[in-house]
């Protein structure tokens, strides 16, 4: 069982599984472990106030000196099923079939938002068919799917925006391991939540400026057309249409449409809000700058249990690490690299492809460095690199 309690209450034996601040902030190697000397305990007291430990996997503590647990309920102590999923191929051998998949989910999406554009129904077997054949690439290494999606080129395209969030739906719920049909039903919702946006003028939703208070009411309208669309259509899951009405909920009560709070936007609506939130923020838009990974997790890492569920935000700050697969770094070098693999044990030391030299001239045959030293993340667009070219 995961509980969150305060660092003065931990002693040798118990498991730490999450921390109250991002892993690489901290001199700890590896994310989770068994607490086994004073200097263990000494650094945790030093960089936390507050750590999640597991009582399965190693010690419980004492109750709580200040009366009470450190941290309310989580959307994660909803999960009531685990399935582990092994990488059964290396991210290079994958390459192909998630390709394959991710042309194939393209070239339906393509179909059905034409179908939703011209007022016709969804043809739910063919999303259905797509989104399993995404899943089984990521079920056996995420990275691959990962580095696809993050591949291609800045675009406000309703659809590029929708694979995105639908494989880093699909990727999470296989961290979290969820039983395989759950993990469908995420990239299902990752793909569909904002069809609605289909419905609306494409000079309001590209529009750069600040929006007028009209402009941002026919915004949030996108969510009454997805739940629409989605209820008009059969062959699709029951529960599709009201989890589609979730990604804008927040923690604290500030979102759209019904302003939630908390438990009541449930682990599945809370893992759309945080994945549309986190893509929103490191893809283009046009009303605001794109951020690097790093600096839009730390933005989610600052709302964390104000508008996110924080004990799911810190899980999914391990997921993706903080050099996500298909982030473009600068190296210590001064050389720039495509970040391709993550490294489970050294997450600080991905293995990347170097693309530039340090003049940022294109290198005739880029090399790949199994772990590399990152200096820092670029902002996607930043450096004149066409991934395409190696990986499309």
């Amino acid at each position: 069982m995961k509980k969150t309690v305060s660092v003065e209450q931990l002693k040798f034996g118990v498991y730490v599984n999450a921390l109250d601040r991002p892993w690489t902030d901290t001199p700890f190697m590896y994310q989770g472990f068994v607490i086994s000397s004073e200097a263990q305990l000494q650094a945790l007291k030093k960089y936390c106030k507050k750590v999640t430990i597991d009582t399965d996997k190693g010690s419980d503590v004492a109750p709580s000196p200040f009366g009470g647990p450190a941290r309310g309920p989580s959307v994660l102590d909803t999960i009531k099923e685990r399935v582990t999923y092994p990488e059964t191929v290396q991210v290079t051998t994958e390459l192909p079939a998630a390709r394959k998949a991710q042309k194939n989910t393209t070239a339906v999406m393509n179909d059905v938002f034409g179908s939703v554009k011209a007022g016709k129904a969804l043809d739910a077997p063919r999303v259905k068919d797509a989104v399993s054949n995404m899943t089984d690439s990521v079920v056996r290494n995420p990275d691959a799917m990962l580095l696809l999606a993050k591949m291609k080129e800045a675009s406000l395209n309703t659809l590029d925006r929708a694979m995105g969030v639908s494989i880093y739906m699909i990727t999470f719920g296989r961290f979290l391991s969820l039983p395989r049909a759950q993990i469908d039903l995420l990239g299902m919702l990752g793909l569909l939540q904002d069809v609605g946006n289909l419905r609306l003028p494409a000079e309001v939703l590209n529009k750069k400026g600040e929006l007028t208070e009209a402009e941002r009411e026919l915004c949030r309208s996108h969510v009454a057309h997805s739940v629409a669309i989605l209820t008009e259509t059969t062959g699709l899951p029951a529960e599709l249409p009201a989890l589609a009405a979730l990604h804008h909920e927040r923690v604290d009560g500030s979102g759209y449409p019904n302003a939630l709070v908390g438990a009541k936007i449930g682990l599945f609506g809370s893992m759309a809000g945080l994945i549309d939130s986190f893509d929103a923020l490191t893809e283009q838009r046009p009303y605001a700058e794109t951020l690097a990974p790093a600096a839009a997790l730390r933005v989610l890492y600052d709302e964390r249990d104000t508008k996110f569920d924080g004990p799911l935000v810190e899980q999914f700050i391990q997921c993706i690490g903080t050099y996500p697969v298909g982030a473009v770094v600068e190296l210590h070098s001064g050389e720039i690299a495509i970040v391709i693999a993550r490294n489970p044990r050294l997450k600080l030391f991905p293995r990347v492809m170097v693309i530039l030299d340090i003049h940022r001239n294109k290198l005739k045959a880029p090399k790949v460095i199994e772990q590399a030293g990152i200096k820092r993340t670029l902002p996607k667009g930043s450096v004149e690199i066409d991934p395409s070219e190696y990986f499309l």
